[in-house]
C-alpha cells in the first residue's frame, strides 16, 4: 500500500489538488525531509530558487485597545505604565527614503477620530511617496466600520484614496470557534474575517493571510483554517485584475508564549517546517508562502526556504507585537543581512515591494528587473 508521501507525490505530479485528509496525514508523517523536498519542488516549479524580501518597517501607532484577549501581550489599557500612542509626527519619524513598505497595525484605540487615520496616511504619502502602505487587519477594519458607522467597503475605499495598497493578514488567528471562545471571545471570528477580505478583494485590494498556530489548536483546526483560505481564494480571484487578485501570501505565525503562558513553549522548529511545507502543498492557489523570521527565528526561516517558503518578509525596523510576547528574534534585520541570509541558504535574494513586484535580483552581478515574476 502506497504511503501518504507516495500518494501526495503522485497528486503533485498530476497537478491534482490535495484534500483535507491528505493534509492531516502529512502532519503525522515522520519523514519530514521528504515532505520538505516535495514542498520545495512545488515552490521551485513556481519561483525557481528565488527568495523574496522587502525593505519595510512595522509601525504600531498605539497599543491601547478596547479588547482584552487572553493570548495577547501587546495590548494595554489607558493609564497603564506600558500604554503608548503616537502622534502623526512620531509615525513619520519611523519612515525613511529607503523604505518600500510600511506595515501599520495596532490596538483598537477608543478615542482616535476617523480623520486621524486618514491624515496619517496622507502625511506618509506626502513625505515619502515611494512607500506603499499595507495596513489594518480585518479586526481593525471591522472596528472602524462599527465605530465610525461606515460600511466596510467605504472604509476600504477611503483608505485607498489616501494610499492604502494592501491589507495584512493579521487577526485571523485560527478559524476555530472553540479556540476563539477560549482565547479571544470579543474578537471577530472566521465569518467576519473572511467577509472583510472578500470585500477587499472585490474593491481591488490584495491581501495577505495568516495562521496563528502552536497554542491550543488541533491539526484538524489548522488544516480547516487553510482550506477556508483556499476556498475564498478560489471565489474571489476573478474580482480584480490578474496582478494581486485575492491573497498574495500565506504566513504561518508561530505562537509566542510570552507572559500569557497559554502553552509552556512555542512550536518546535520541526513543527514550523512541517506547517510551511504542508501549506505550500495545500494552498495551490496562493502564490507566496512566507517564513516569518520574527516568529520562527533566522535559522528556521532559512531552512524553510527549502520546505516550500519563498519569502522571509523584510527588515521590519521595529516589531512590537511578537516581541511583547518575548520573541527571541532580533528586532530588525538590515538589507545586507537579509541578502546574506538568503544566499547562505542557497537561494537567490529578490528584493520586492509590498505587492510582490520585483525591485532587484541579487545574483553575482546584481541588476534591476522591471518585470514582475509570474
Amino acid at each position: 500500500m502506497a504511503s501518504i508521501l507516495d500518494r501526495v507525490t503522485s497528486k503533485v505530479q498530476q497537478q491534482e489538488r490535495l484534500t483535507r485528509d491528505d493534509a492531516l496525514e502529512l502532519f503525522a508523517v515522520d519523514d519530514a525531509i521528504r515532505l520538505g523536498r516535495l514542498a520545495d519542488q512545488v515552490k521551485r516549479a513556481r519561483w525557481s530558487d528565488r527568495a523574496h524580501f522587502v525593505i519595510n518597517r512595522q509601525i504600531n501607532p498605539s497599543n491601547i485597545c478596547v479588547l482584552s484577549c487572553r493570548f495577547c501581550d501587546f495590548a494595554a489599557k489607558r493609564g497603564r505604565a506600558n500604554a503608548y500612542e503616537m502622534t502623526i509626527q512620531e509615525v513619520l519619524e519611523r519612515c525613511n527614503v529607503e523604505l518600500r513598505e510600511v506595515h501599520i497595525v495596532g490596538g483598537l484605540h477608543p478615542d482616535w477620530k476617523w480623520e486621524y487615520y486618514l491624515e496619517m496616511f496622507r502625511a506618509i504619502q506626502a513625505n515619502f511617496p515611494q512607500i506603499q502602505i499595507k495596513a489594518w487587519t480585518a479586526v481593525e477594519i471591522d472596528y472602524f466600520s462599527k465605530k465610525f458607522r461606515l460600511s466596510v467597503e467605504e472604509v476600504l475605499r477611503q483608505f485607498q484614496e489616501v494610499g492604502l495598497v494592501a491589507l495584512p493578514g493579521g487577526g485571523a488567528e485560527v478559524f476555530s470557534e472553540r479556540v476563539r471562545k477560549a482565547l479571544f471571545p470579543f474578537k471577530i471570528g472566521a465569518p467576519r474575517w473572511l467577509e472583510i477580505h472578500r470585500i477587499a478583494h472585490k474593491v481591488g485590494l490584495p491581501t495577505n493571510s495568516t495562521l496563528l498556530y502552536g497554542h491550543m489548536e488541533t491539526h484538524e483546526e489548522r488544516v480547516d483554517h487553510m482550506l477556508k483560505l483556499r476556498e475564498l481564494q478560489d471565489d474571489t480571484r476573478g474580482f480584480t485584475p490578474p496582478r494581486g487578485a485575492g491573497f498574495m501570501s500565506f504566513i504561518p505565525l508561530a505562537y509566542q508564549p510570552g507572559k500569557t503562558q497559554v502553552v509552556a513553549r512555542q512550536p518546535s522548529a520541526l513543527e514550523d517546517l512541517k506547517t510551511i511545507a504542508i501549506a505550500r502543498l495545500l494552498l495551490d492557489n496562493i502564490p507566496h508562502i512566507k517564513a516569518y523570521w520574527v516568529t520562527m527565528g533566522e535559522e528556521s526561516a532559512s531552512v524553510a526556504l527549502h520546505f516550500g517558503a519563498d519569502d522571509i518578509d523584510g527588515t521590519i525596523g521595529e516589531e512590537r507585537i511578537m516581541h511583547a510576547a518575548d520573541a527571541a528574534s532580533p528586532v530588525s534585520l538590515t538589507r545586507d543581512h537579509l541578502v546574506e541570509l538568503i544566499r547562505e541558504s542557497g537561494c537567490t535574494p529578490v528584493e520586492r515591494d509590498a505587492l510582490y513586484h520585483t525591485i532587484q535580483v541579487y545574483n553575482d552581478h546584481a541588476y534591476c528587473e522591471n518585470s514582475v515574476p509570474q
